[in-house]
């Protein structure tokens, strides 16, 4: 018997005003996934795709134009702010930047008992305690606690982040490119020890990076966001080895080979016509006329594998829905 969802989303959608009359700006359109407990989803696309705002608003940190978000059975969108703050320990955010996410005139005690304090999950008696304990969790020593951040590294720090982030036992956390400010061996370990925890406290993830092979690491499942909209999600397997949709193709032809050779040829294709999925005329990357016609339907073309295109590839070549 499957297990009920973690979190649902269902046509989430965010409208940003524009300035002088101008026509509001979509930066999310009608989103809809499910992440299961102790799973991951990677949320991949280039930047200005609506990868932020999509954490952002799923956590209820940005309003939602329209939609669902529900977290262990509750409705977000519609909770009132007394609820939503004591749902808030269920639920948390990895920020992107190590050295901005921590106060600098705080020691690593005090951010970490911050939280604890705020949501009360813990005696005051025990608080120091705890806080030793987190940073254990980490791989941290716990006679760190009484330095401040400028006197740590930036894998270090995010470890703190990290250890912020989960003070409460939340269910599920979003880790907004985690590791994109690391370098690449600090990066592995970061990544070891998000997998790490999700094994040990079974935690599910929202997982949004550039990077397609960290992404590809960490990720039971990928969604591919163009412009505010997904246009492809599966099975980490299938997106990667079996990309139904153009623009997931374009993602990944753009990952760095090993062969000078491949990496060659793919330098000399000509760069497609992003505009095919604007929704206002214009031809796709197939050179078909059809992205006037509206949003693309969304297809099952696989067990759990779906694309937002009119075109996919069948039998070698790629064909209409």
């Amino acid at each position: 018997m499957t297990a009920a969802p973690l979190l649902q989303v269902r046509d989430l959608s965010v409208l940003f005003p524009a300035r002088r009359g101008a026509p509001p700006v979509r930066a999310l359109e009608r989103l809809s996934f499910d992440i299961a407990p102790g799973q991951t989803l990677g949320l991949v696309g280039q930047s200005g795709s609506g990868k932020t705002t999509a954490g952002r608003a799923i956590l209820q940190l940005q309003k939602a134009s329209d939609g669902s978000v529900r977290l262990l059975g509750q409705e977000l969108t519609t909770m009132p702010a007394g609820a939503l703050r004591r749902m808030r320990r269920h639920m948390q955010f990895v920020l992107q930047n190590p050295y901005s996410s921590l106060h600098p005139r705080m020691t690593i005690g005090q951010i970490l008992s911050e939280p604890l304090q705020v949501h009360r999950s813990v005696p005051a008696s025990r608080i120091r305690e705890r806080v030793a304990e987190l940073l254990e969790l980490v791989s941290l020593d716990p006679a760190m606690m009484r330095r401040y951040p400028h006197e740590f590294s930036g894998g270090q720090r995010q470890r703190v982040v990290i250890a912020r982030a989960l003070a409460v036992n939340p269910d599920f956390v979003v880790c907004d490119e985690p590791v994109s400010a690391l370098d690449v061996r600090t990066q592995a370990q970061i990544v070891a020890l998000l997998q790490s925890l999700q094994e040990k406290l079974g935690l599910s993830y929202l997982f949004i990076a550039h990077d397609l092979a960290i992404v590809r690491e960490m990720a039971h499942r990928v969604a591919v966001m163009f412009r505010g909209r997904i246009v492809e999600m599966g099975a980490a397997a299938q997106v990667y080895d079996s990309p139904a949709h153009p623009y997931t193709r374009l993602l990944l032809d753009a990952v760095p080979v090993p062969d000078p050779r491949l990496q060659r040829e793919r330098l000399r294709r000509p760069p497609p016509d992003l505009r095919f999925l604007d929704g206002d005329g214009g031809p796709c990357i197939h050179g078909a006329d059809h992205a006037g016609d509206g949003t693309p339907e969304w297809h099952e073309i696989a067990p759990g594998h779906g694309v937002s295109c009119r075109y996919w590839p069948k039998g070698g070549g790629w064909e209409p829905a």
